[in-house]
């Protein structure tokens, strides 16, 4: 009997550490808006993080800046932000990596009645810019009109530049004549009859840059990963079966709706339809030279601010786990 009890306390005593162990956890930061909380919040309503048996907490962080912040600081393991600014990280030494989130890529609307029907017709004109003077849209923009069209935008519109919904706002006033914007910002715009005249990936085509190449992505440590490779991959797989879920299944959909902050149903169903059009299909090493071509039209058209003077990707920019090859973005 003695000999029982102190095997029940033994086993008392070891078995919650057992448990814990069998569950690891992750944190990530994520902000108060966009489809990265949309995305959580299904793995937590659908129990995805249980059913992969993992633990997800949230850390909510007010800006994109203070989330690389919180990363930085080791704050939180992982954020969504873009492979630019973890390309620039490894140059100065830092070992974060990215892993494919989104292909959904920026857009430039105009008026449905505005008589803008190529870069040519921006001349003169007022045109918004979200992101700043080294948002990556607005320097493919700039290449583009170069290469195509011989116009050097910078001279050629008079360039407006704040907060996407203020832009946005500043569109529907008629204080400038055409924006571009985060796609989501656009797909409110063209619910509203606004015209798409051009996105990220037409840009991209436009510099004989045929392959899809994900802006935003999960950045982690690699050094992080290389110890929480089976919690990475499990989240990694959550991650898809949310994204699958929001765009296959209208209950779910419905529990999302709440979250786009969307006055209409025009609008959540554009929002739907663009953020599944920007599901990640394919990740490979084409899609890897794509980015390095890529890296180099930033580094000509958008300076050393944004690229170093070589205008090169820099290895291990994009996760790579070599227990077994290539990661797969596919569903």
């Amino acid at each position: 009997m003695i000999t029982k009890v102190k095997s029940f306390l033994f086993l008392s005593f070891f078995l919650p550490q057992v448990v814990l162990a069998a569950t690891a956890g992750l944190e990530i930061g994520v902000l108060p808006f966009g489809t990265l909380g949309w995305e959580l919040a299904v793995i937590e309503a659908e129990k995805l993080d249980e059913a992969n048996n993992f633990s997800l907490k949230k850390r909510t962080v007010a800006t994109a800046q203070a989330s690389k912040i919180a990363l930085q600081a080791d704050a939180v393991d992982m954020i969504v932000s873009d492979w630019i600014w973890v390309n620039q990280q490894r140059q100065n030494g830092s070992d974060f990596t990215f892993f494919p989130y989104s292909n959904t890529a920026g857009v430039l609307v105009v008026p449905a009645d505005s008589q803008i029907r190529s870069l040519v017709d921006l001349k003169g004109k007022k045109l918004g810019i979200a992101g700043g003077e080294l948002d990556k849209n607005w320097i493919l923009l700039k290449a583009v009109a170069e290469k195509r069209d011989g116009i050097r935008l910078d001279k050629a519109v008079v360039k407006v530049f704040g907060a996407p919904p203020l832009l946005n706002q500043q569109l529907l006033q008629g204080r400038i004549d055409a924006l571009i914007n985060y796609w989501h910002y656009g797909a409110r715009l063209e619910a509203k009859g606004y015209r798409r005249l051009l996105d990220g990936h037409s840009l991209l085509n436009e510099l004989d840059i045929q392959e899809s190449i994900p802006p935003l992505g999960y950045v982690f440590k690699e050094k992080w990963a290389k110890g929480n490779r089976e919690t990475l991959s499990l989240f990694l797989k959550a991650s898809r079966q949310a994204k699958n879920l929001i765009c296959e299944d209208d209950s779910v959909w419905l529990k999302v709706i709440p979250l786009t902050q969307s006055p209409d149903l025009e609008t959540t169903a554009l929002l739907r339809k663009r953020y599944c059009e920007g599901l990640v299909k394919q990740w490979g090493e084409k899609e890897k030279e794509a980015a390095e071509k890529m890296l180099s039209v930033l580094q000509r058209y958008g300076g050393r601010r944004l690229t170093d003077d070589s205008g090169q990707l820099e290895p291990g920019t994009f996760w790579r786990d070599n227990r077994d090859g290539e990661n797969s973005a596919k569903d």
